[in-house]
């Protein structure tokens, strides 16, 4: 799959966000990277204080990331279907780790 086509995935992933919480969404950037250096397992990463535990000294922080690793992500996929699926569950993770949910609520709810 091109980096082209995977860009777009993760672009269509997004687009899935109920647009009351996209607009939320401050000081993040979306990126997309080839794979984590330190666990070349890891399908994304969110990197910043979350939503929730942001106060009045967070102004003027650099933003925070959501990192997509395209390979790993790849490489767990047999088919561009699988890349479609698992491309959503990985951004919507991330961004609900930005809203401060953590990892064991989110595989109650499906998203782990």
């Amino acid at each position: 799959m091109s980096s082209e086509r995977f860009d777009e995935l993760v672009g269509d992933a997004l687009d899935q966000i109920p647009p009351q919480l996209t607009a939320a969404l401050d000081n993040v950037v979306i990126l997309v990277d080839d794979r984590n250096d330190e666990d070349p397992d890891l399908l994304g990463l969110y990197h910043g204080i979350a939503l929730t535990e942001r106060d009045s000294h967070y102004g003027g922080s650099l933003p925070d990331t959501i990192t997509v690793y395209r390979d790993a992500l790849l490489d767990m996929c047999s088919s561009e279907s699988e890349v479609v699926h698992e491309v959503a569950v990985t951004v919507i993770h991330e961004v609900a780790h930005y809203f401060g949910i953590e990892e064991d609520r989110l595989h109650e709810l499906g998203w782990g």
